[in-house]
């Protein structure tokens, strides 16, 4: 796979989730280019061009990353860090999409920089809404900062 071009890099450890997000993605009208990662260390991977993705260009960012909270290997808080940390990636928007609400996560992921918060719905319709408002509002009306 080429991995230049990747608009949204989605960093999540369930299956199941994972395809119910990618699908409401696509059926919400969404075509942008995207790579599901399973874990934290390959999204690290992914991110500073380590590993199978060392080839890839380091210039071209993703314009989202979706990043859920409790991965094994790295947690999600680990990579939104290391990426919140580094001047060259810090301005790229990162979503967290879990299923924590406990107030120390939410409050520990805005310390480290995240741009927003989103407890994913037990309810099949009601997360397929959540995923396309986040779809339009990160990648259609949100302006990218330098």
């Amino acid at each position: 796979m080429i991995y230049d071009n990747i608009e949204i890099l989605f960093v999540e450890d369930s299956a199941d989730d994972a395809m119910l997000t990618m699908r409401a993605l696509k059926k919400s009208g969404f075509n942008n280019k995207l790579l599901h990662l399973a874990d934290g260390a390959e999204a690290l991977d992914f991110i500073f061009c380590r590993g199978i993705y060392q080839n890839r260009n380091i210039k071209d960012h993703p314009k989202l990353i979706l990043l859920d909270l409790k991965m094994p290997k790295v947690s999600g808080l680990q990579v939104l860090a290391k990426i919140k940390a580094d001047p060259e990636l810090k301005s790229i928007p990162v979503v967290m999409l879990t299923s924590s609400n406990e107030g120390p996560d939410i409050e520990r992921c805005y310390e480290l920089g995240a741009n927003s918060y989103i407890v994913k719905p037990v309810d099949s319709d009601k997360f397929f809404h959540a995923i396309k408002e986040i779809g339009m509002y990160w990648m259609l009306l949100s302006q990218p900062g330098n």
